[in-house]
């Protein structure tokens, strides 16, 4: 398989030099680069109940600058079905996770890729994921750089890939990449973006015209909504749904989409009219919105009425259940934490961080991976030694150095990108999916985006899940989500 380097200008932002132009500009001293590591694996699988060939293909990619130095390596890994009979029609998913500074463990591990990951600590290990929608789809996982075994070369600081801007670039050329070196220019594209995943889609769909994306998925999606009204409005139905989760409300029989649906009726109604009328609404109106408030949240109403109506994120999070000495989760707001517990560095102090509800023992796993025998951890062994991919790297599932040196060009809320992208691509269909208990990036908050966005309703698809930020977390949601995947890309 062939496999092209990518061209990247730091000055310029990957404004590519042509490759004569390169090859003249480098000095006769310069030593010639290592060629990218490839390799290739032959495996089969059981997924959604069929039986399935598939190559994986773990690629490393060398960014360059335009007087030709390599810059960074992007480390992409493919699992491709190979005993369908026409690859030309069969779909391809482009797949990343957000951070910044994550890898694609959970989409890869804990989602949708032919191995999951189970376990803790040295008793992780790889198993079956008969789930994986590869059954229907190719999957190629992008670990951008200072993620995963992707990494900045010797001499350079990977900031040129570590903002907004920067990374959209690289990654869009990325797939692009993929697509020629690997023959499926006529193949159906989409790409899936989970948290700030969704912020970059949507800046890649912004300069991807020319990659004729058929569809768009994204999870937790990031809506930054502005103004003084607007971000308390659309936190407000995850309370709710949290309140009743926690039993804080009185359910009356009600289910968690109905308390939902009640909350954005409320939020989108009386509550905004009370914001926006501000300082002239009346001590009597202002009583009487602050106690149908805490009707839905669960937080008395003399709280509410004392911060002005206005609760932030944290207001909520550690004042529902104060009474029993702990805090909600924000990834999560099923998860508790006690309040007293020892500090510990963000986002580690969330008890949400991969939450899951208290489930049934497994069934026993089958196509389980061997123990490494270097004493690697699970997912470096199953790169090293069942995939065959040799480095001296350990793979980098979070980074928060790169979260630290993140650029995000002003924090604005970029979603218009993917309605623009839409109305030039008449094709061009979105998946949406959220969790009711996700108080990072709420339901609601994406749906507003989504709505100020300008998407078509008719090319929309959203999935709300009893589930938090990654909803997939849960094994009901598993299942379902995989096959609400396998689904849209098989319209």
């Amino acid at each position: 398989m062939r496999k092209s380097v990518l061209l990247l200008s730091v000055a310029s932002l990957l404004l590519a030099a042509p490759i004569s132009a390169l090859a003249q500009a480098a000095t006769p001293a310069a030593a010639a680069p290592r060629a990218p590591v490839v390799a290739i694996t032959q495996h089969a699988g059981t997924f959604n109940g069929q039986k399935v060939k598939y190559d994986a293909i773990v690629a490393e990619t060398f960014l360059k600058e335009a007087v030709g130095a390599p810059a960074a390596s992007v480390v992409t890994t493919a699992y491709v079905r190979t005993d369908n009979k026409d690859k030309a029609a069969r779909p391809v998913l482009f797949l990343f996770n957000g951070g910044p500074g994550a890898s694609t463990t959970p989409l890869h591990f804990g989602a949708f890729g032919p191995k999951k990951r189970e376990g803790e600590g040295a008793a992780q290990r790889m198993v079956d994921n008969p789930d994986s929608p590869l059954d229907a789809v190719d999957l190629v996982f992008i670990d951008p750089v200072g993620t995963g075994y992707s990494r900045p070369l010797p001499g350079h600081d990977g900031q040129a890939f570590w903002s907004r801007t920067g990374d959209a670039h690289a990654v869009k050329t990325i797939i692009a990449d993929w697509l020629k070196a690997n023959g499926r220019q006529a193949s159906p594209r989409y790409m899936l973006g989970q948290s700030y995943g969704t912020t970059r889609a949507a800046l890649v769909a912004g300069i991807g015209q020319d990659l004729n994306l058929d569809g768009i998925l994204l999870f937790a999606l990031v809506g930054n909504p502005p103004g003084h009204e607007m971000p308390y409005v659309t936190s407000l139905p995850a309370f709710a749904t949290t309140a009743w989760h926690h039993q804080r409300i009185d359910r009356a029989g009600r289910s968690v989409t109905e308390v939902y649906e009640e909350a954005v009726s409320f939020a989108r109604g009386e509550y905004v009219t009370a914001l926006i009328k501000g300082a002239s609404l009346t001590p009597a109106e202002k009583r009487a919105t602050a106690q149908k408030m805490s009707a839905l949240i669960g937080l008395p109403a003399e709280f509410i009425e004392a911060k002005d109506l206005r609760l932030s994120k944290e207001d909520f999070m550690f004042n529902l259940l104060k009474d029993q000495g702990v805090r909600i989760g924000q990834l999560d707001s099923r998860a508790t934490r006690a309040l007293d517990a020892p500090a510990q560095r963000p986002p580690y102090d969330d008890p949400g961080m991969n939450y899951a509800e208290p489930r049934p023992a497994p069934p026993t796993a089958t196509g389980v991976t061997a123990a490494s025998t270097r004493g690697l951890s699970a997912v470096d062994s199953y790169y090293q030694e069942h995939l065959k991919f040799r480095t001296a790297e350990t793979y980098n599932a979070l980074n928060l150095d790169v979260n630290s040196a993140w650029d995000h060009e002003g924090m604005t809320d970029v979603n218009s990108k993917i309605g623009e992208a839409m109305r030039q691509n008449p094709k061009l269909r979105l998946f949406w999916a959220a969790g009711y208990f996700d108080i990072t990036t709420p339901a609601y908050s994406g749906r507003y985006a989504l709505d100020q966005a300008g998407v078509p309703g008719g090319r929309l698809k959203a999935a709300y899940f009893n589930g938090g930020h990654s909803v997939f977390t849960d094994p009901a949601n598993h299942t379902a989500l995989s096959q609400a995947v396998r689904n849209f890309v098989r319209p």
